[in-house]
């Protein structure tokens, strides 16, 4: 077993470990096609994934008023709300973090998601105590700030050199650059594989097999 070079693992939510990718994407749509505004396509919805609610949707929906964004807002949570339950973790999640913890690594979240939704997931998926903190985009402030890996490398003192951030987009990745810690990217979840490169992660996995093992002899 490699020597452990990150003390502190921070892992994004959706398209990371959980499979919401889809439902999310279509979510979106269904919530802007409700206030009138030009239907997203699956890209550019996809895209917004990660940052937080209220910025993604105005995002992904330019030409939908301010005026309408709380409409948009609560069509977005009515259709992601049928379909929660319908969300796993991707397969082989549990026993890469059952492992990581065994050796002693710090593990959290850093989400785009509410707090309210974020700890909703975790009881859905059997996940209380697996994680020893986290950060969402409603209590700290939406990425890349780096304000969430910061709040949590202060709470267990943890030196960003010490810090790995784990993401599925750009977001992820450039709110890892912008706390100066370290990054690795999925290529299973929201964002193009290209749009990785020039934000620099230590590597890309392309499953969570991947992932585990890079963590394994590299984490």
């Amino acid at each position: 077993m490699a020597a452990r070079r990150f003390d502190l693992i921070a892992f994004d939510w959706d398209g990371t470990l959980f499979d919401s990718t889809a439902i999310i994407t279509r979510s979106i749509q269904e919530a802007v096609r409700d206030v009138g505004g030009t239907v997203p396509s699956d890209t550019a919805a996809a895209y917004v994934i990660g940052m937080a609610l209220m910025p993604a949707l105005a995002h992904a929906a330019p030409d939908v008023p301010a005026s309408k964004h709380a409409e948009l807002g609560e069509r977005y949570r009515h259709h992601y709300l049928q379909h929660q339950h319908d969300i796993t973790l991707f397969a082989g999640v549990l026993p890469m973090l059952t492992e990581l913890k065994a050796r002693q690594h710090t593990l959290a979240v850093a989400t785009g998601k509410s707090r309210r939704g974020l700890d909703e997931a975790l009881q859905s998926v059997e996940l209380v105590g697996m994680f020893d903190g986290s950060r969402t985009a409603d209590e700290t402030q939406g990425k890349p700030h780096p304000r969430m890996l910061h709040e949590l490398m202060r709470e267990f003192g943890v030196a960003p050199e010490r810090t790995l951030m784990i993401g599925d987009t750009t977001h992820d990745l450039q709110l890892a650059l912008n706390a100066g810690c370290a990054s690795v990217a999925v290529s299973y979840g929201a964002h193009a594989v290209d749009g990785f490169s020039v934000l620099n992660p230590l590597a890309i996995a392309h499953s969570v097999v991947e992932l585990h093992d890079w963590l394994l002899a590299n984490g």
